[in-house]
């Protein structure tokens, strides 16, 4: 059992420990993307085979971009990825970052979607990722087309889904606050798992992101998590301890 002393991130800690990521160390957006894409593809080809039809679902922001880094990824593992994107990237500033990792799709002849189906069907894919919203999302404020038909999808499907970092529509410290009743069946937390994590209960809970420097580690206390074996991106987490009645959470 994972140990609830083990350090569990906040919506802001997760923020600033993203900033200072890319200042203190000085990584760029699109490296940070790069590894931890490279980590979700690591997670999901730890429990399905390269045979698996996957549906990448990737939203406009960088939990997005995680997703449409992975997808290549995957694809090069021996994996058949088509993603859905349904909102198009601007055409300066931030969304040059998105065309381009758009562009590297096209270029291995990986399908993008750009209309969400009706329904997200075991009939067409073994695997749904989601990576449409991520730490920054405030579900209280609802969901905008076309993800309002998205988070149906994702709620209603009988496909297993993985979760990138946050699974889209939960709290990212409380929870599914708006009673969606969407569970994945894995969550592959990024950096530290975020506080939401402790309301995880499918069977596959995987960490990456194995490039977080001591010092920053040090400075928000990223403490009793298990370490990354060998040379692999990703390490399987075991579900948390229970909660004992007065206790506490290690909650940044």
């Amino acid at each position: 059992m994972l140990s609830r002393a083990a350090t569990l991130l906040g919506q802001r800690a997760a923020q600033e420990l993203d900033v200072e990521l890319m200042s203190s160390p000085g990584f760029s957006i699109d490296q940070l993307m790069e590894l931890a894409g490279l980590s979700v593809a690591c997670a999901i080809a730890a429990v399905w085979p390269p045979a698996a039809r996957l549906l990448l679902v990737c939203g406009p922001g960088n939990n997005g971009g995680d997703g449409l880094v992975a997808s290549r990824h995957l694809y090069h593992f021996g994996y058949k990825p088509t993603v859905l994107y349904p909102k198009p990237p601007k055409d300066d500033g931030a969304g040059t970052l998105y065309k381009n990792l758009l562009a590297q799709l096209d270029d291995l002849n990986i399908t993008v979607l750009t209309d969400a189906p009706d329904t997200f069907d075991s009939k067409d894919y073994d695997v749904v990722v989601d990576a449409v919203f991520g730490f920054s999302f405030d579900p209280t404020r609802g969901f905008r087309e076309p993800f309002d038909k998205v988070m149906n999808c994702l709620v209603d499907t009988d496909v297993p889904v993985a979760a990138v970092d946050i699974p889209s529509g939960w709290h990212v410290e409380k929870g599914d606050i708006t009673g969606t009743g969407y569970m994945p069946e894995m969550l592959i937390s990024l950096t530290a798992p975020k506080q939401c994590a402790t309301h995880f209960t499918g069977p596959h809970h995987f960490l990456g992101g194995r490039f977080v420097p001591p010092h920053i580690a040090n400075k928000y206390n990223i403490t009793g998590l298990p370490g990354y074996p060998g040379v692999e991106q990703c390490v399987r987490l075991p579900p948390f301890e229970p909660e004992v009645p007065g206790g506490e959470d290690c909650k940044i």
